[in-house]
């Protein structure tokens, strides 16, 4: 069984989610970040960790590729085309999403606040906004990639809910209607639900 540390509103849902996907068994440690908890498992005190067994991963893309690698679901083979299709989509929504959203929390609440440039969140924003019409052309049927569901899929929808959290404008409709049905999945609402450790 695996154990995800990292509280449910924070990047640790998108490797619960991943779990619930995978029919996985997992436990939670609802640790804050930078918390005594979760600096037990991760130095930086970053979250998620996952544990397995006696080795803990840290980084939420990383914990996710291990996971599709290692259960051969949600991920395409490792060498082939559409693996690299894969990784190009997932480092772009690294690059553009999650990076984007990453700095405006700095600037938010992260940060000491004689560190923090609140004017810059303005042009984060817009950067968001332009990327996810951008992300909008790369729907390829029911998935990002096609017909068959990948980790990115749970990347890009996991950084759309964290934007309207943050109070970003809202996404082109057909992006929002793609993400409003990826939320509906059964997987989806059984992380939400998880009640940790």
């Amino acid at each position: 069984m695996y154990t995800v540390v990292g509280a449910t509103k924070s990047r640790a849902f998108r490797v619960m989610w991943m779990l619930e996907e995978l029919g996985e068994e997992y436990t939670q440690i609802a640790a804050a970040p930078r918390s005594p908890e979760a600096k037990e498992f991760n130095p930086t005190g970053k979250i998620p960790a996952l544990l397995v067994g006696d080795e803990v991963l840290t980084d939420s893309v990383a914990i996710m590729t291990y996971l599709g690698d290692k259960h051969g679901k949600l991920t395409a083979p490792a060498g082939t085309i559409a693996r690299a299709r894969q990784d190009a989509m997932t480092f772009w929504l690294i690059d553009e999403f999650d990076a984007i959203l990453w700095a405006a929390a700095k600037h938010s609440f992260v940060f000491p606040e004689d560190q923090r440039v609140p004017a810059i969140k303005d042009s984060l924003k817009g950067e968001f906004t332009r990327a996810a019409d951008l992300l909008t052309r790369h729907l390829q049927g029911p998935f990002l990639l096609g017909d068959q569901m990948t980790h990115a899929d749970i990347l890009a929808v996991h950084c759309i809910n964290w934007s309207i959290g943050a109070g970003f404008p809202r996404v082109n409709d057909e992006l929002g209607q793609w993400a409003a049905a990826m939320r509906h999945r059964d997987a989806f609402k059984a992380a939400q639900a998880k009640q940790p450790a």
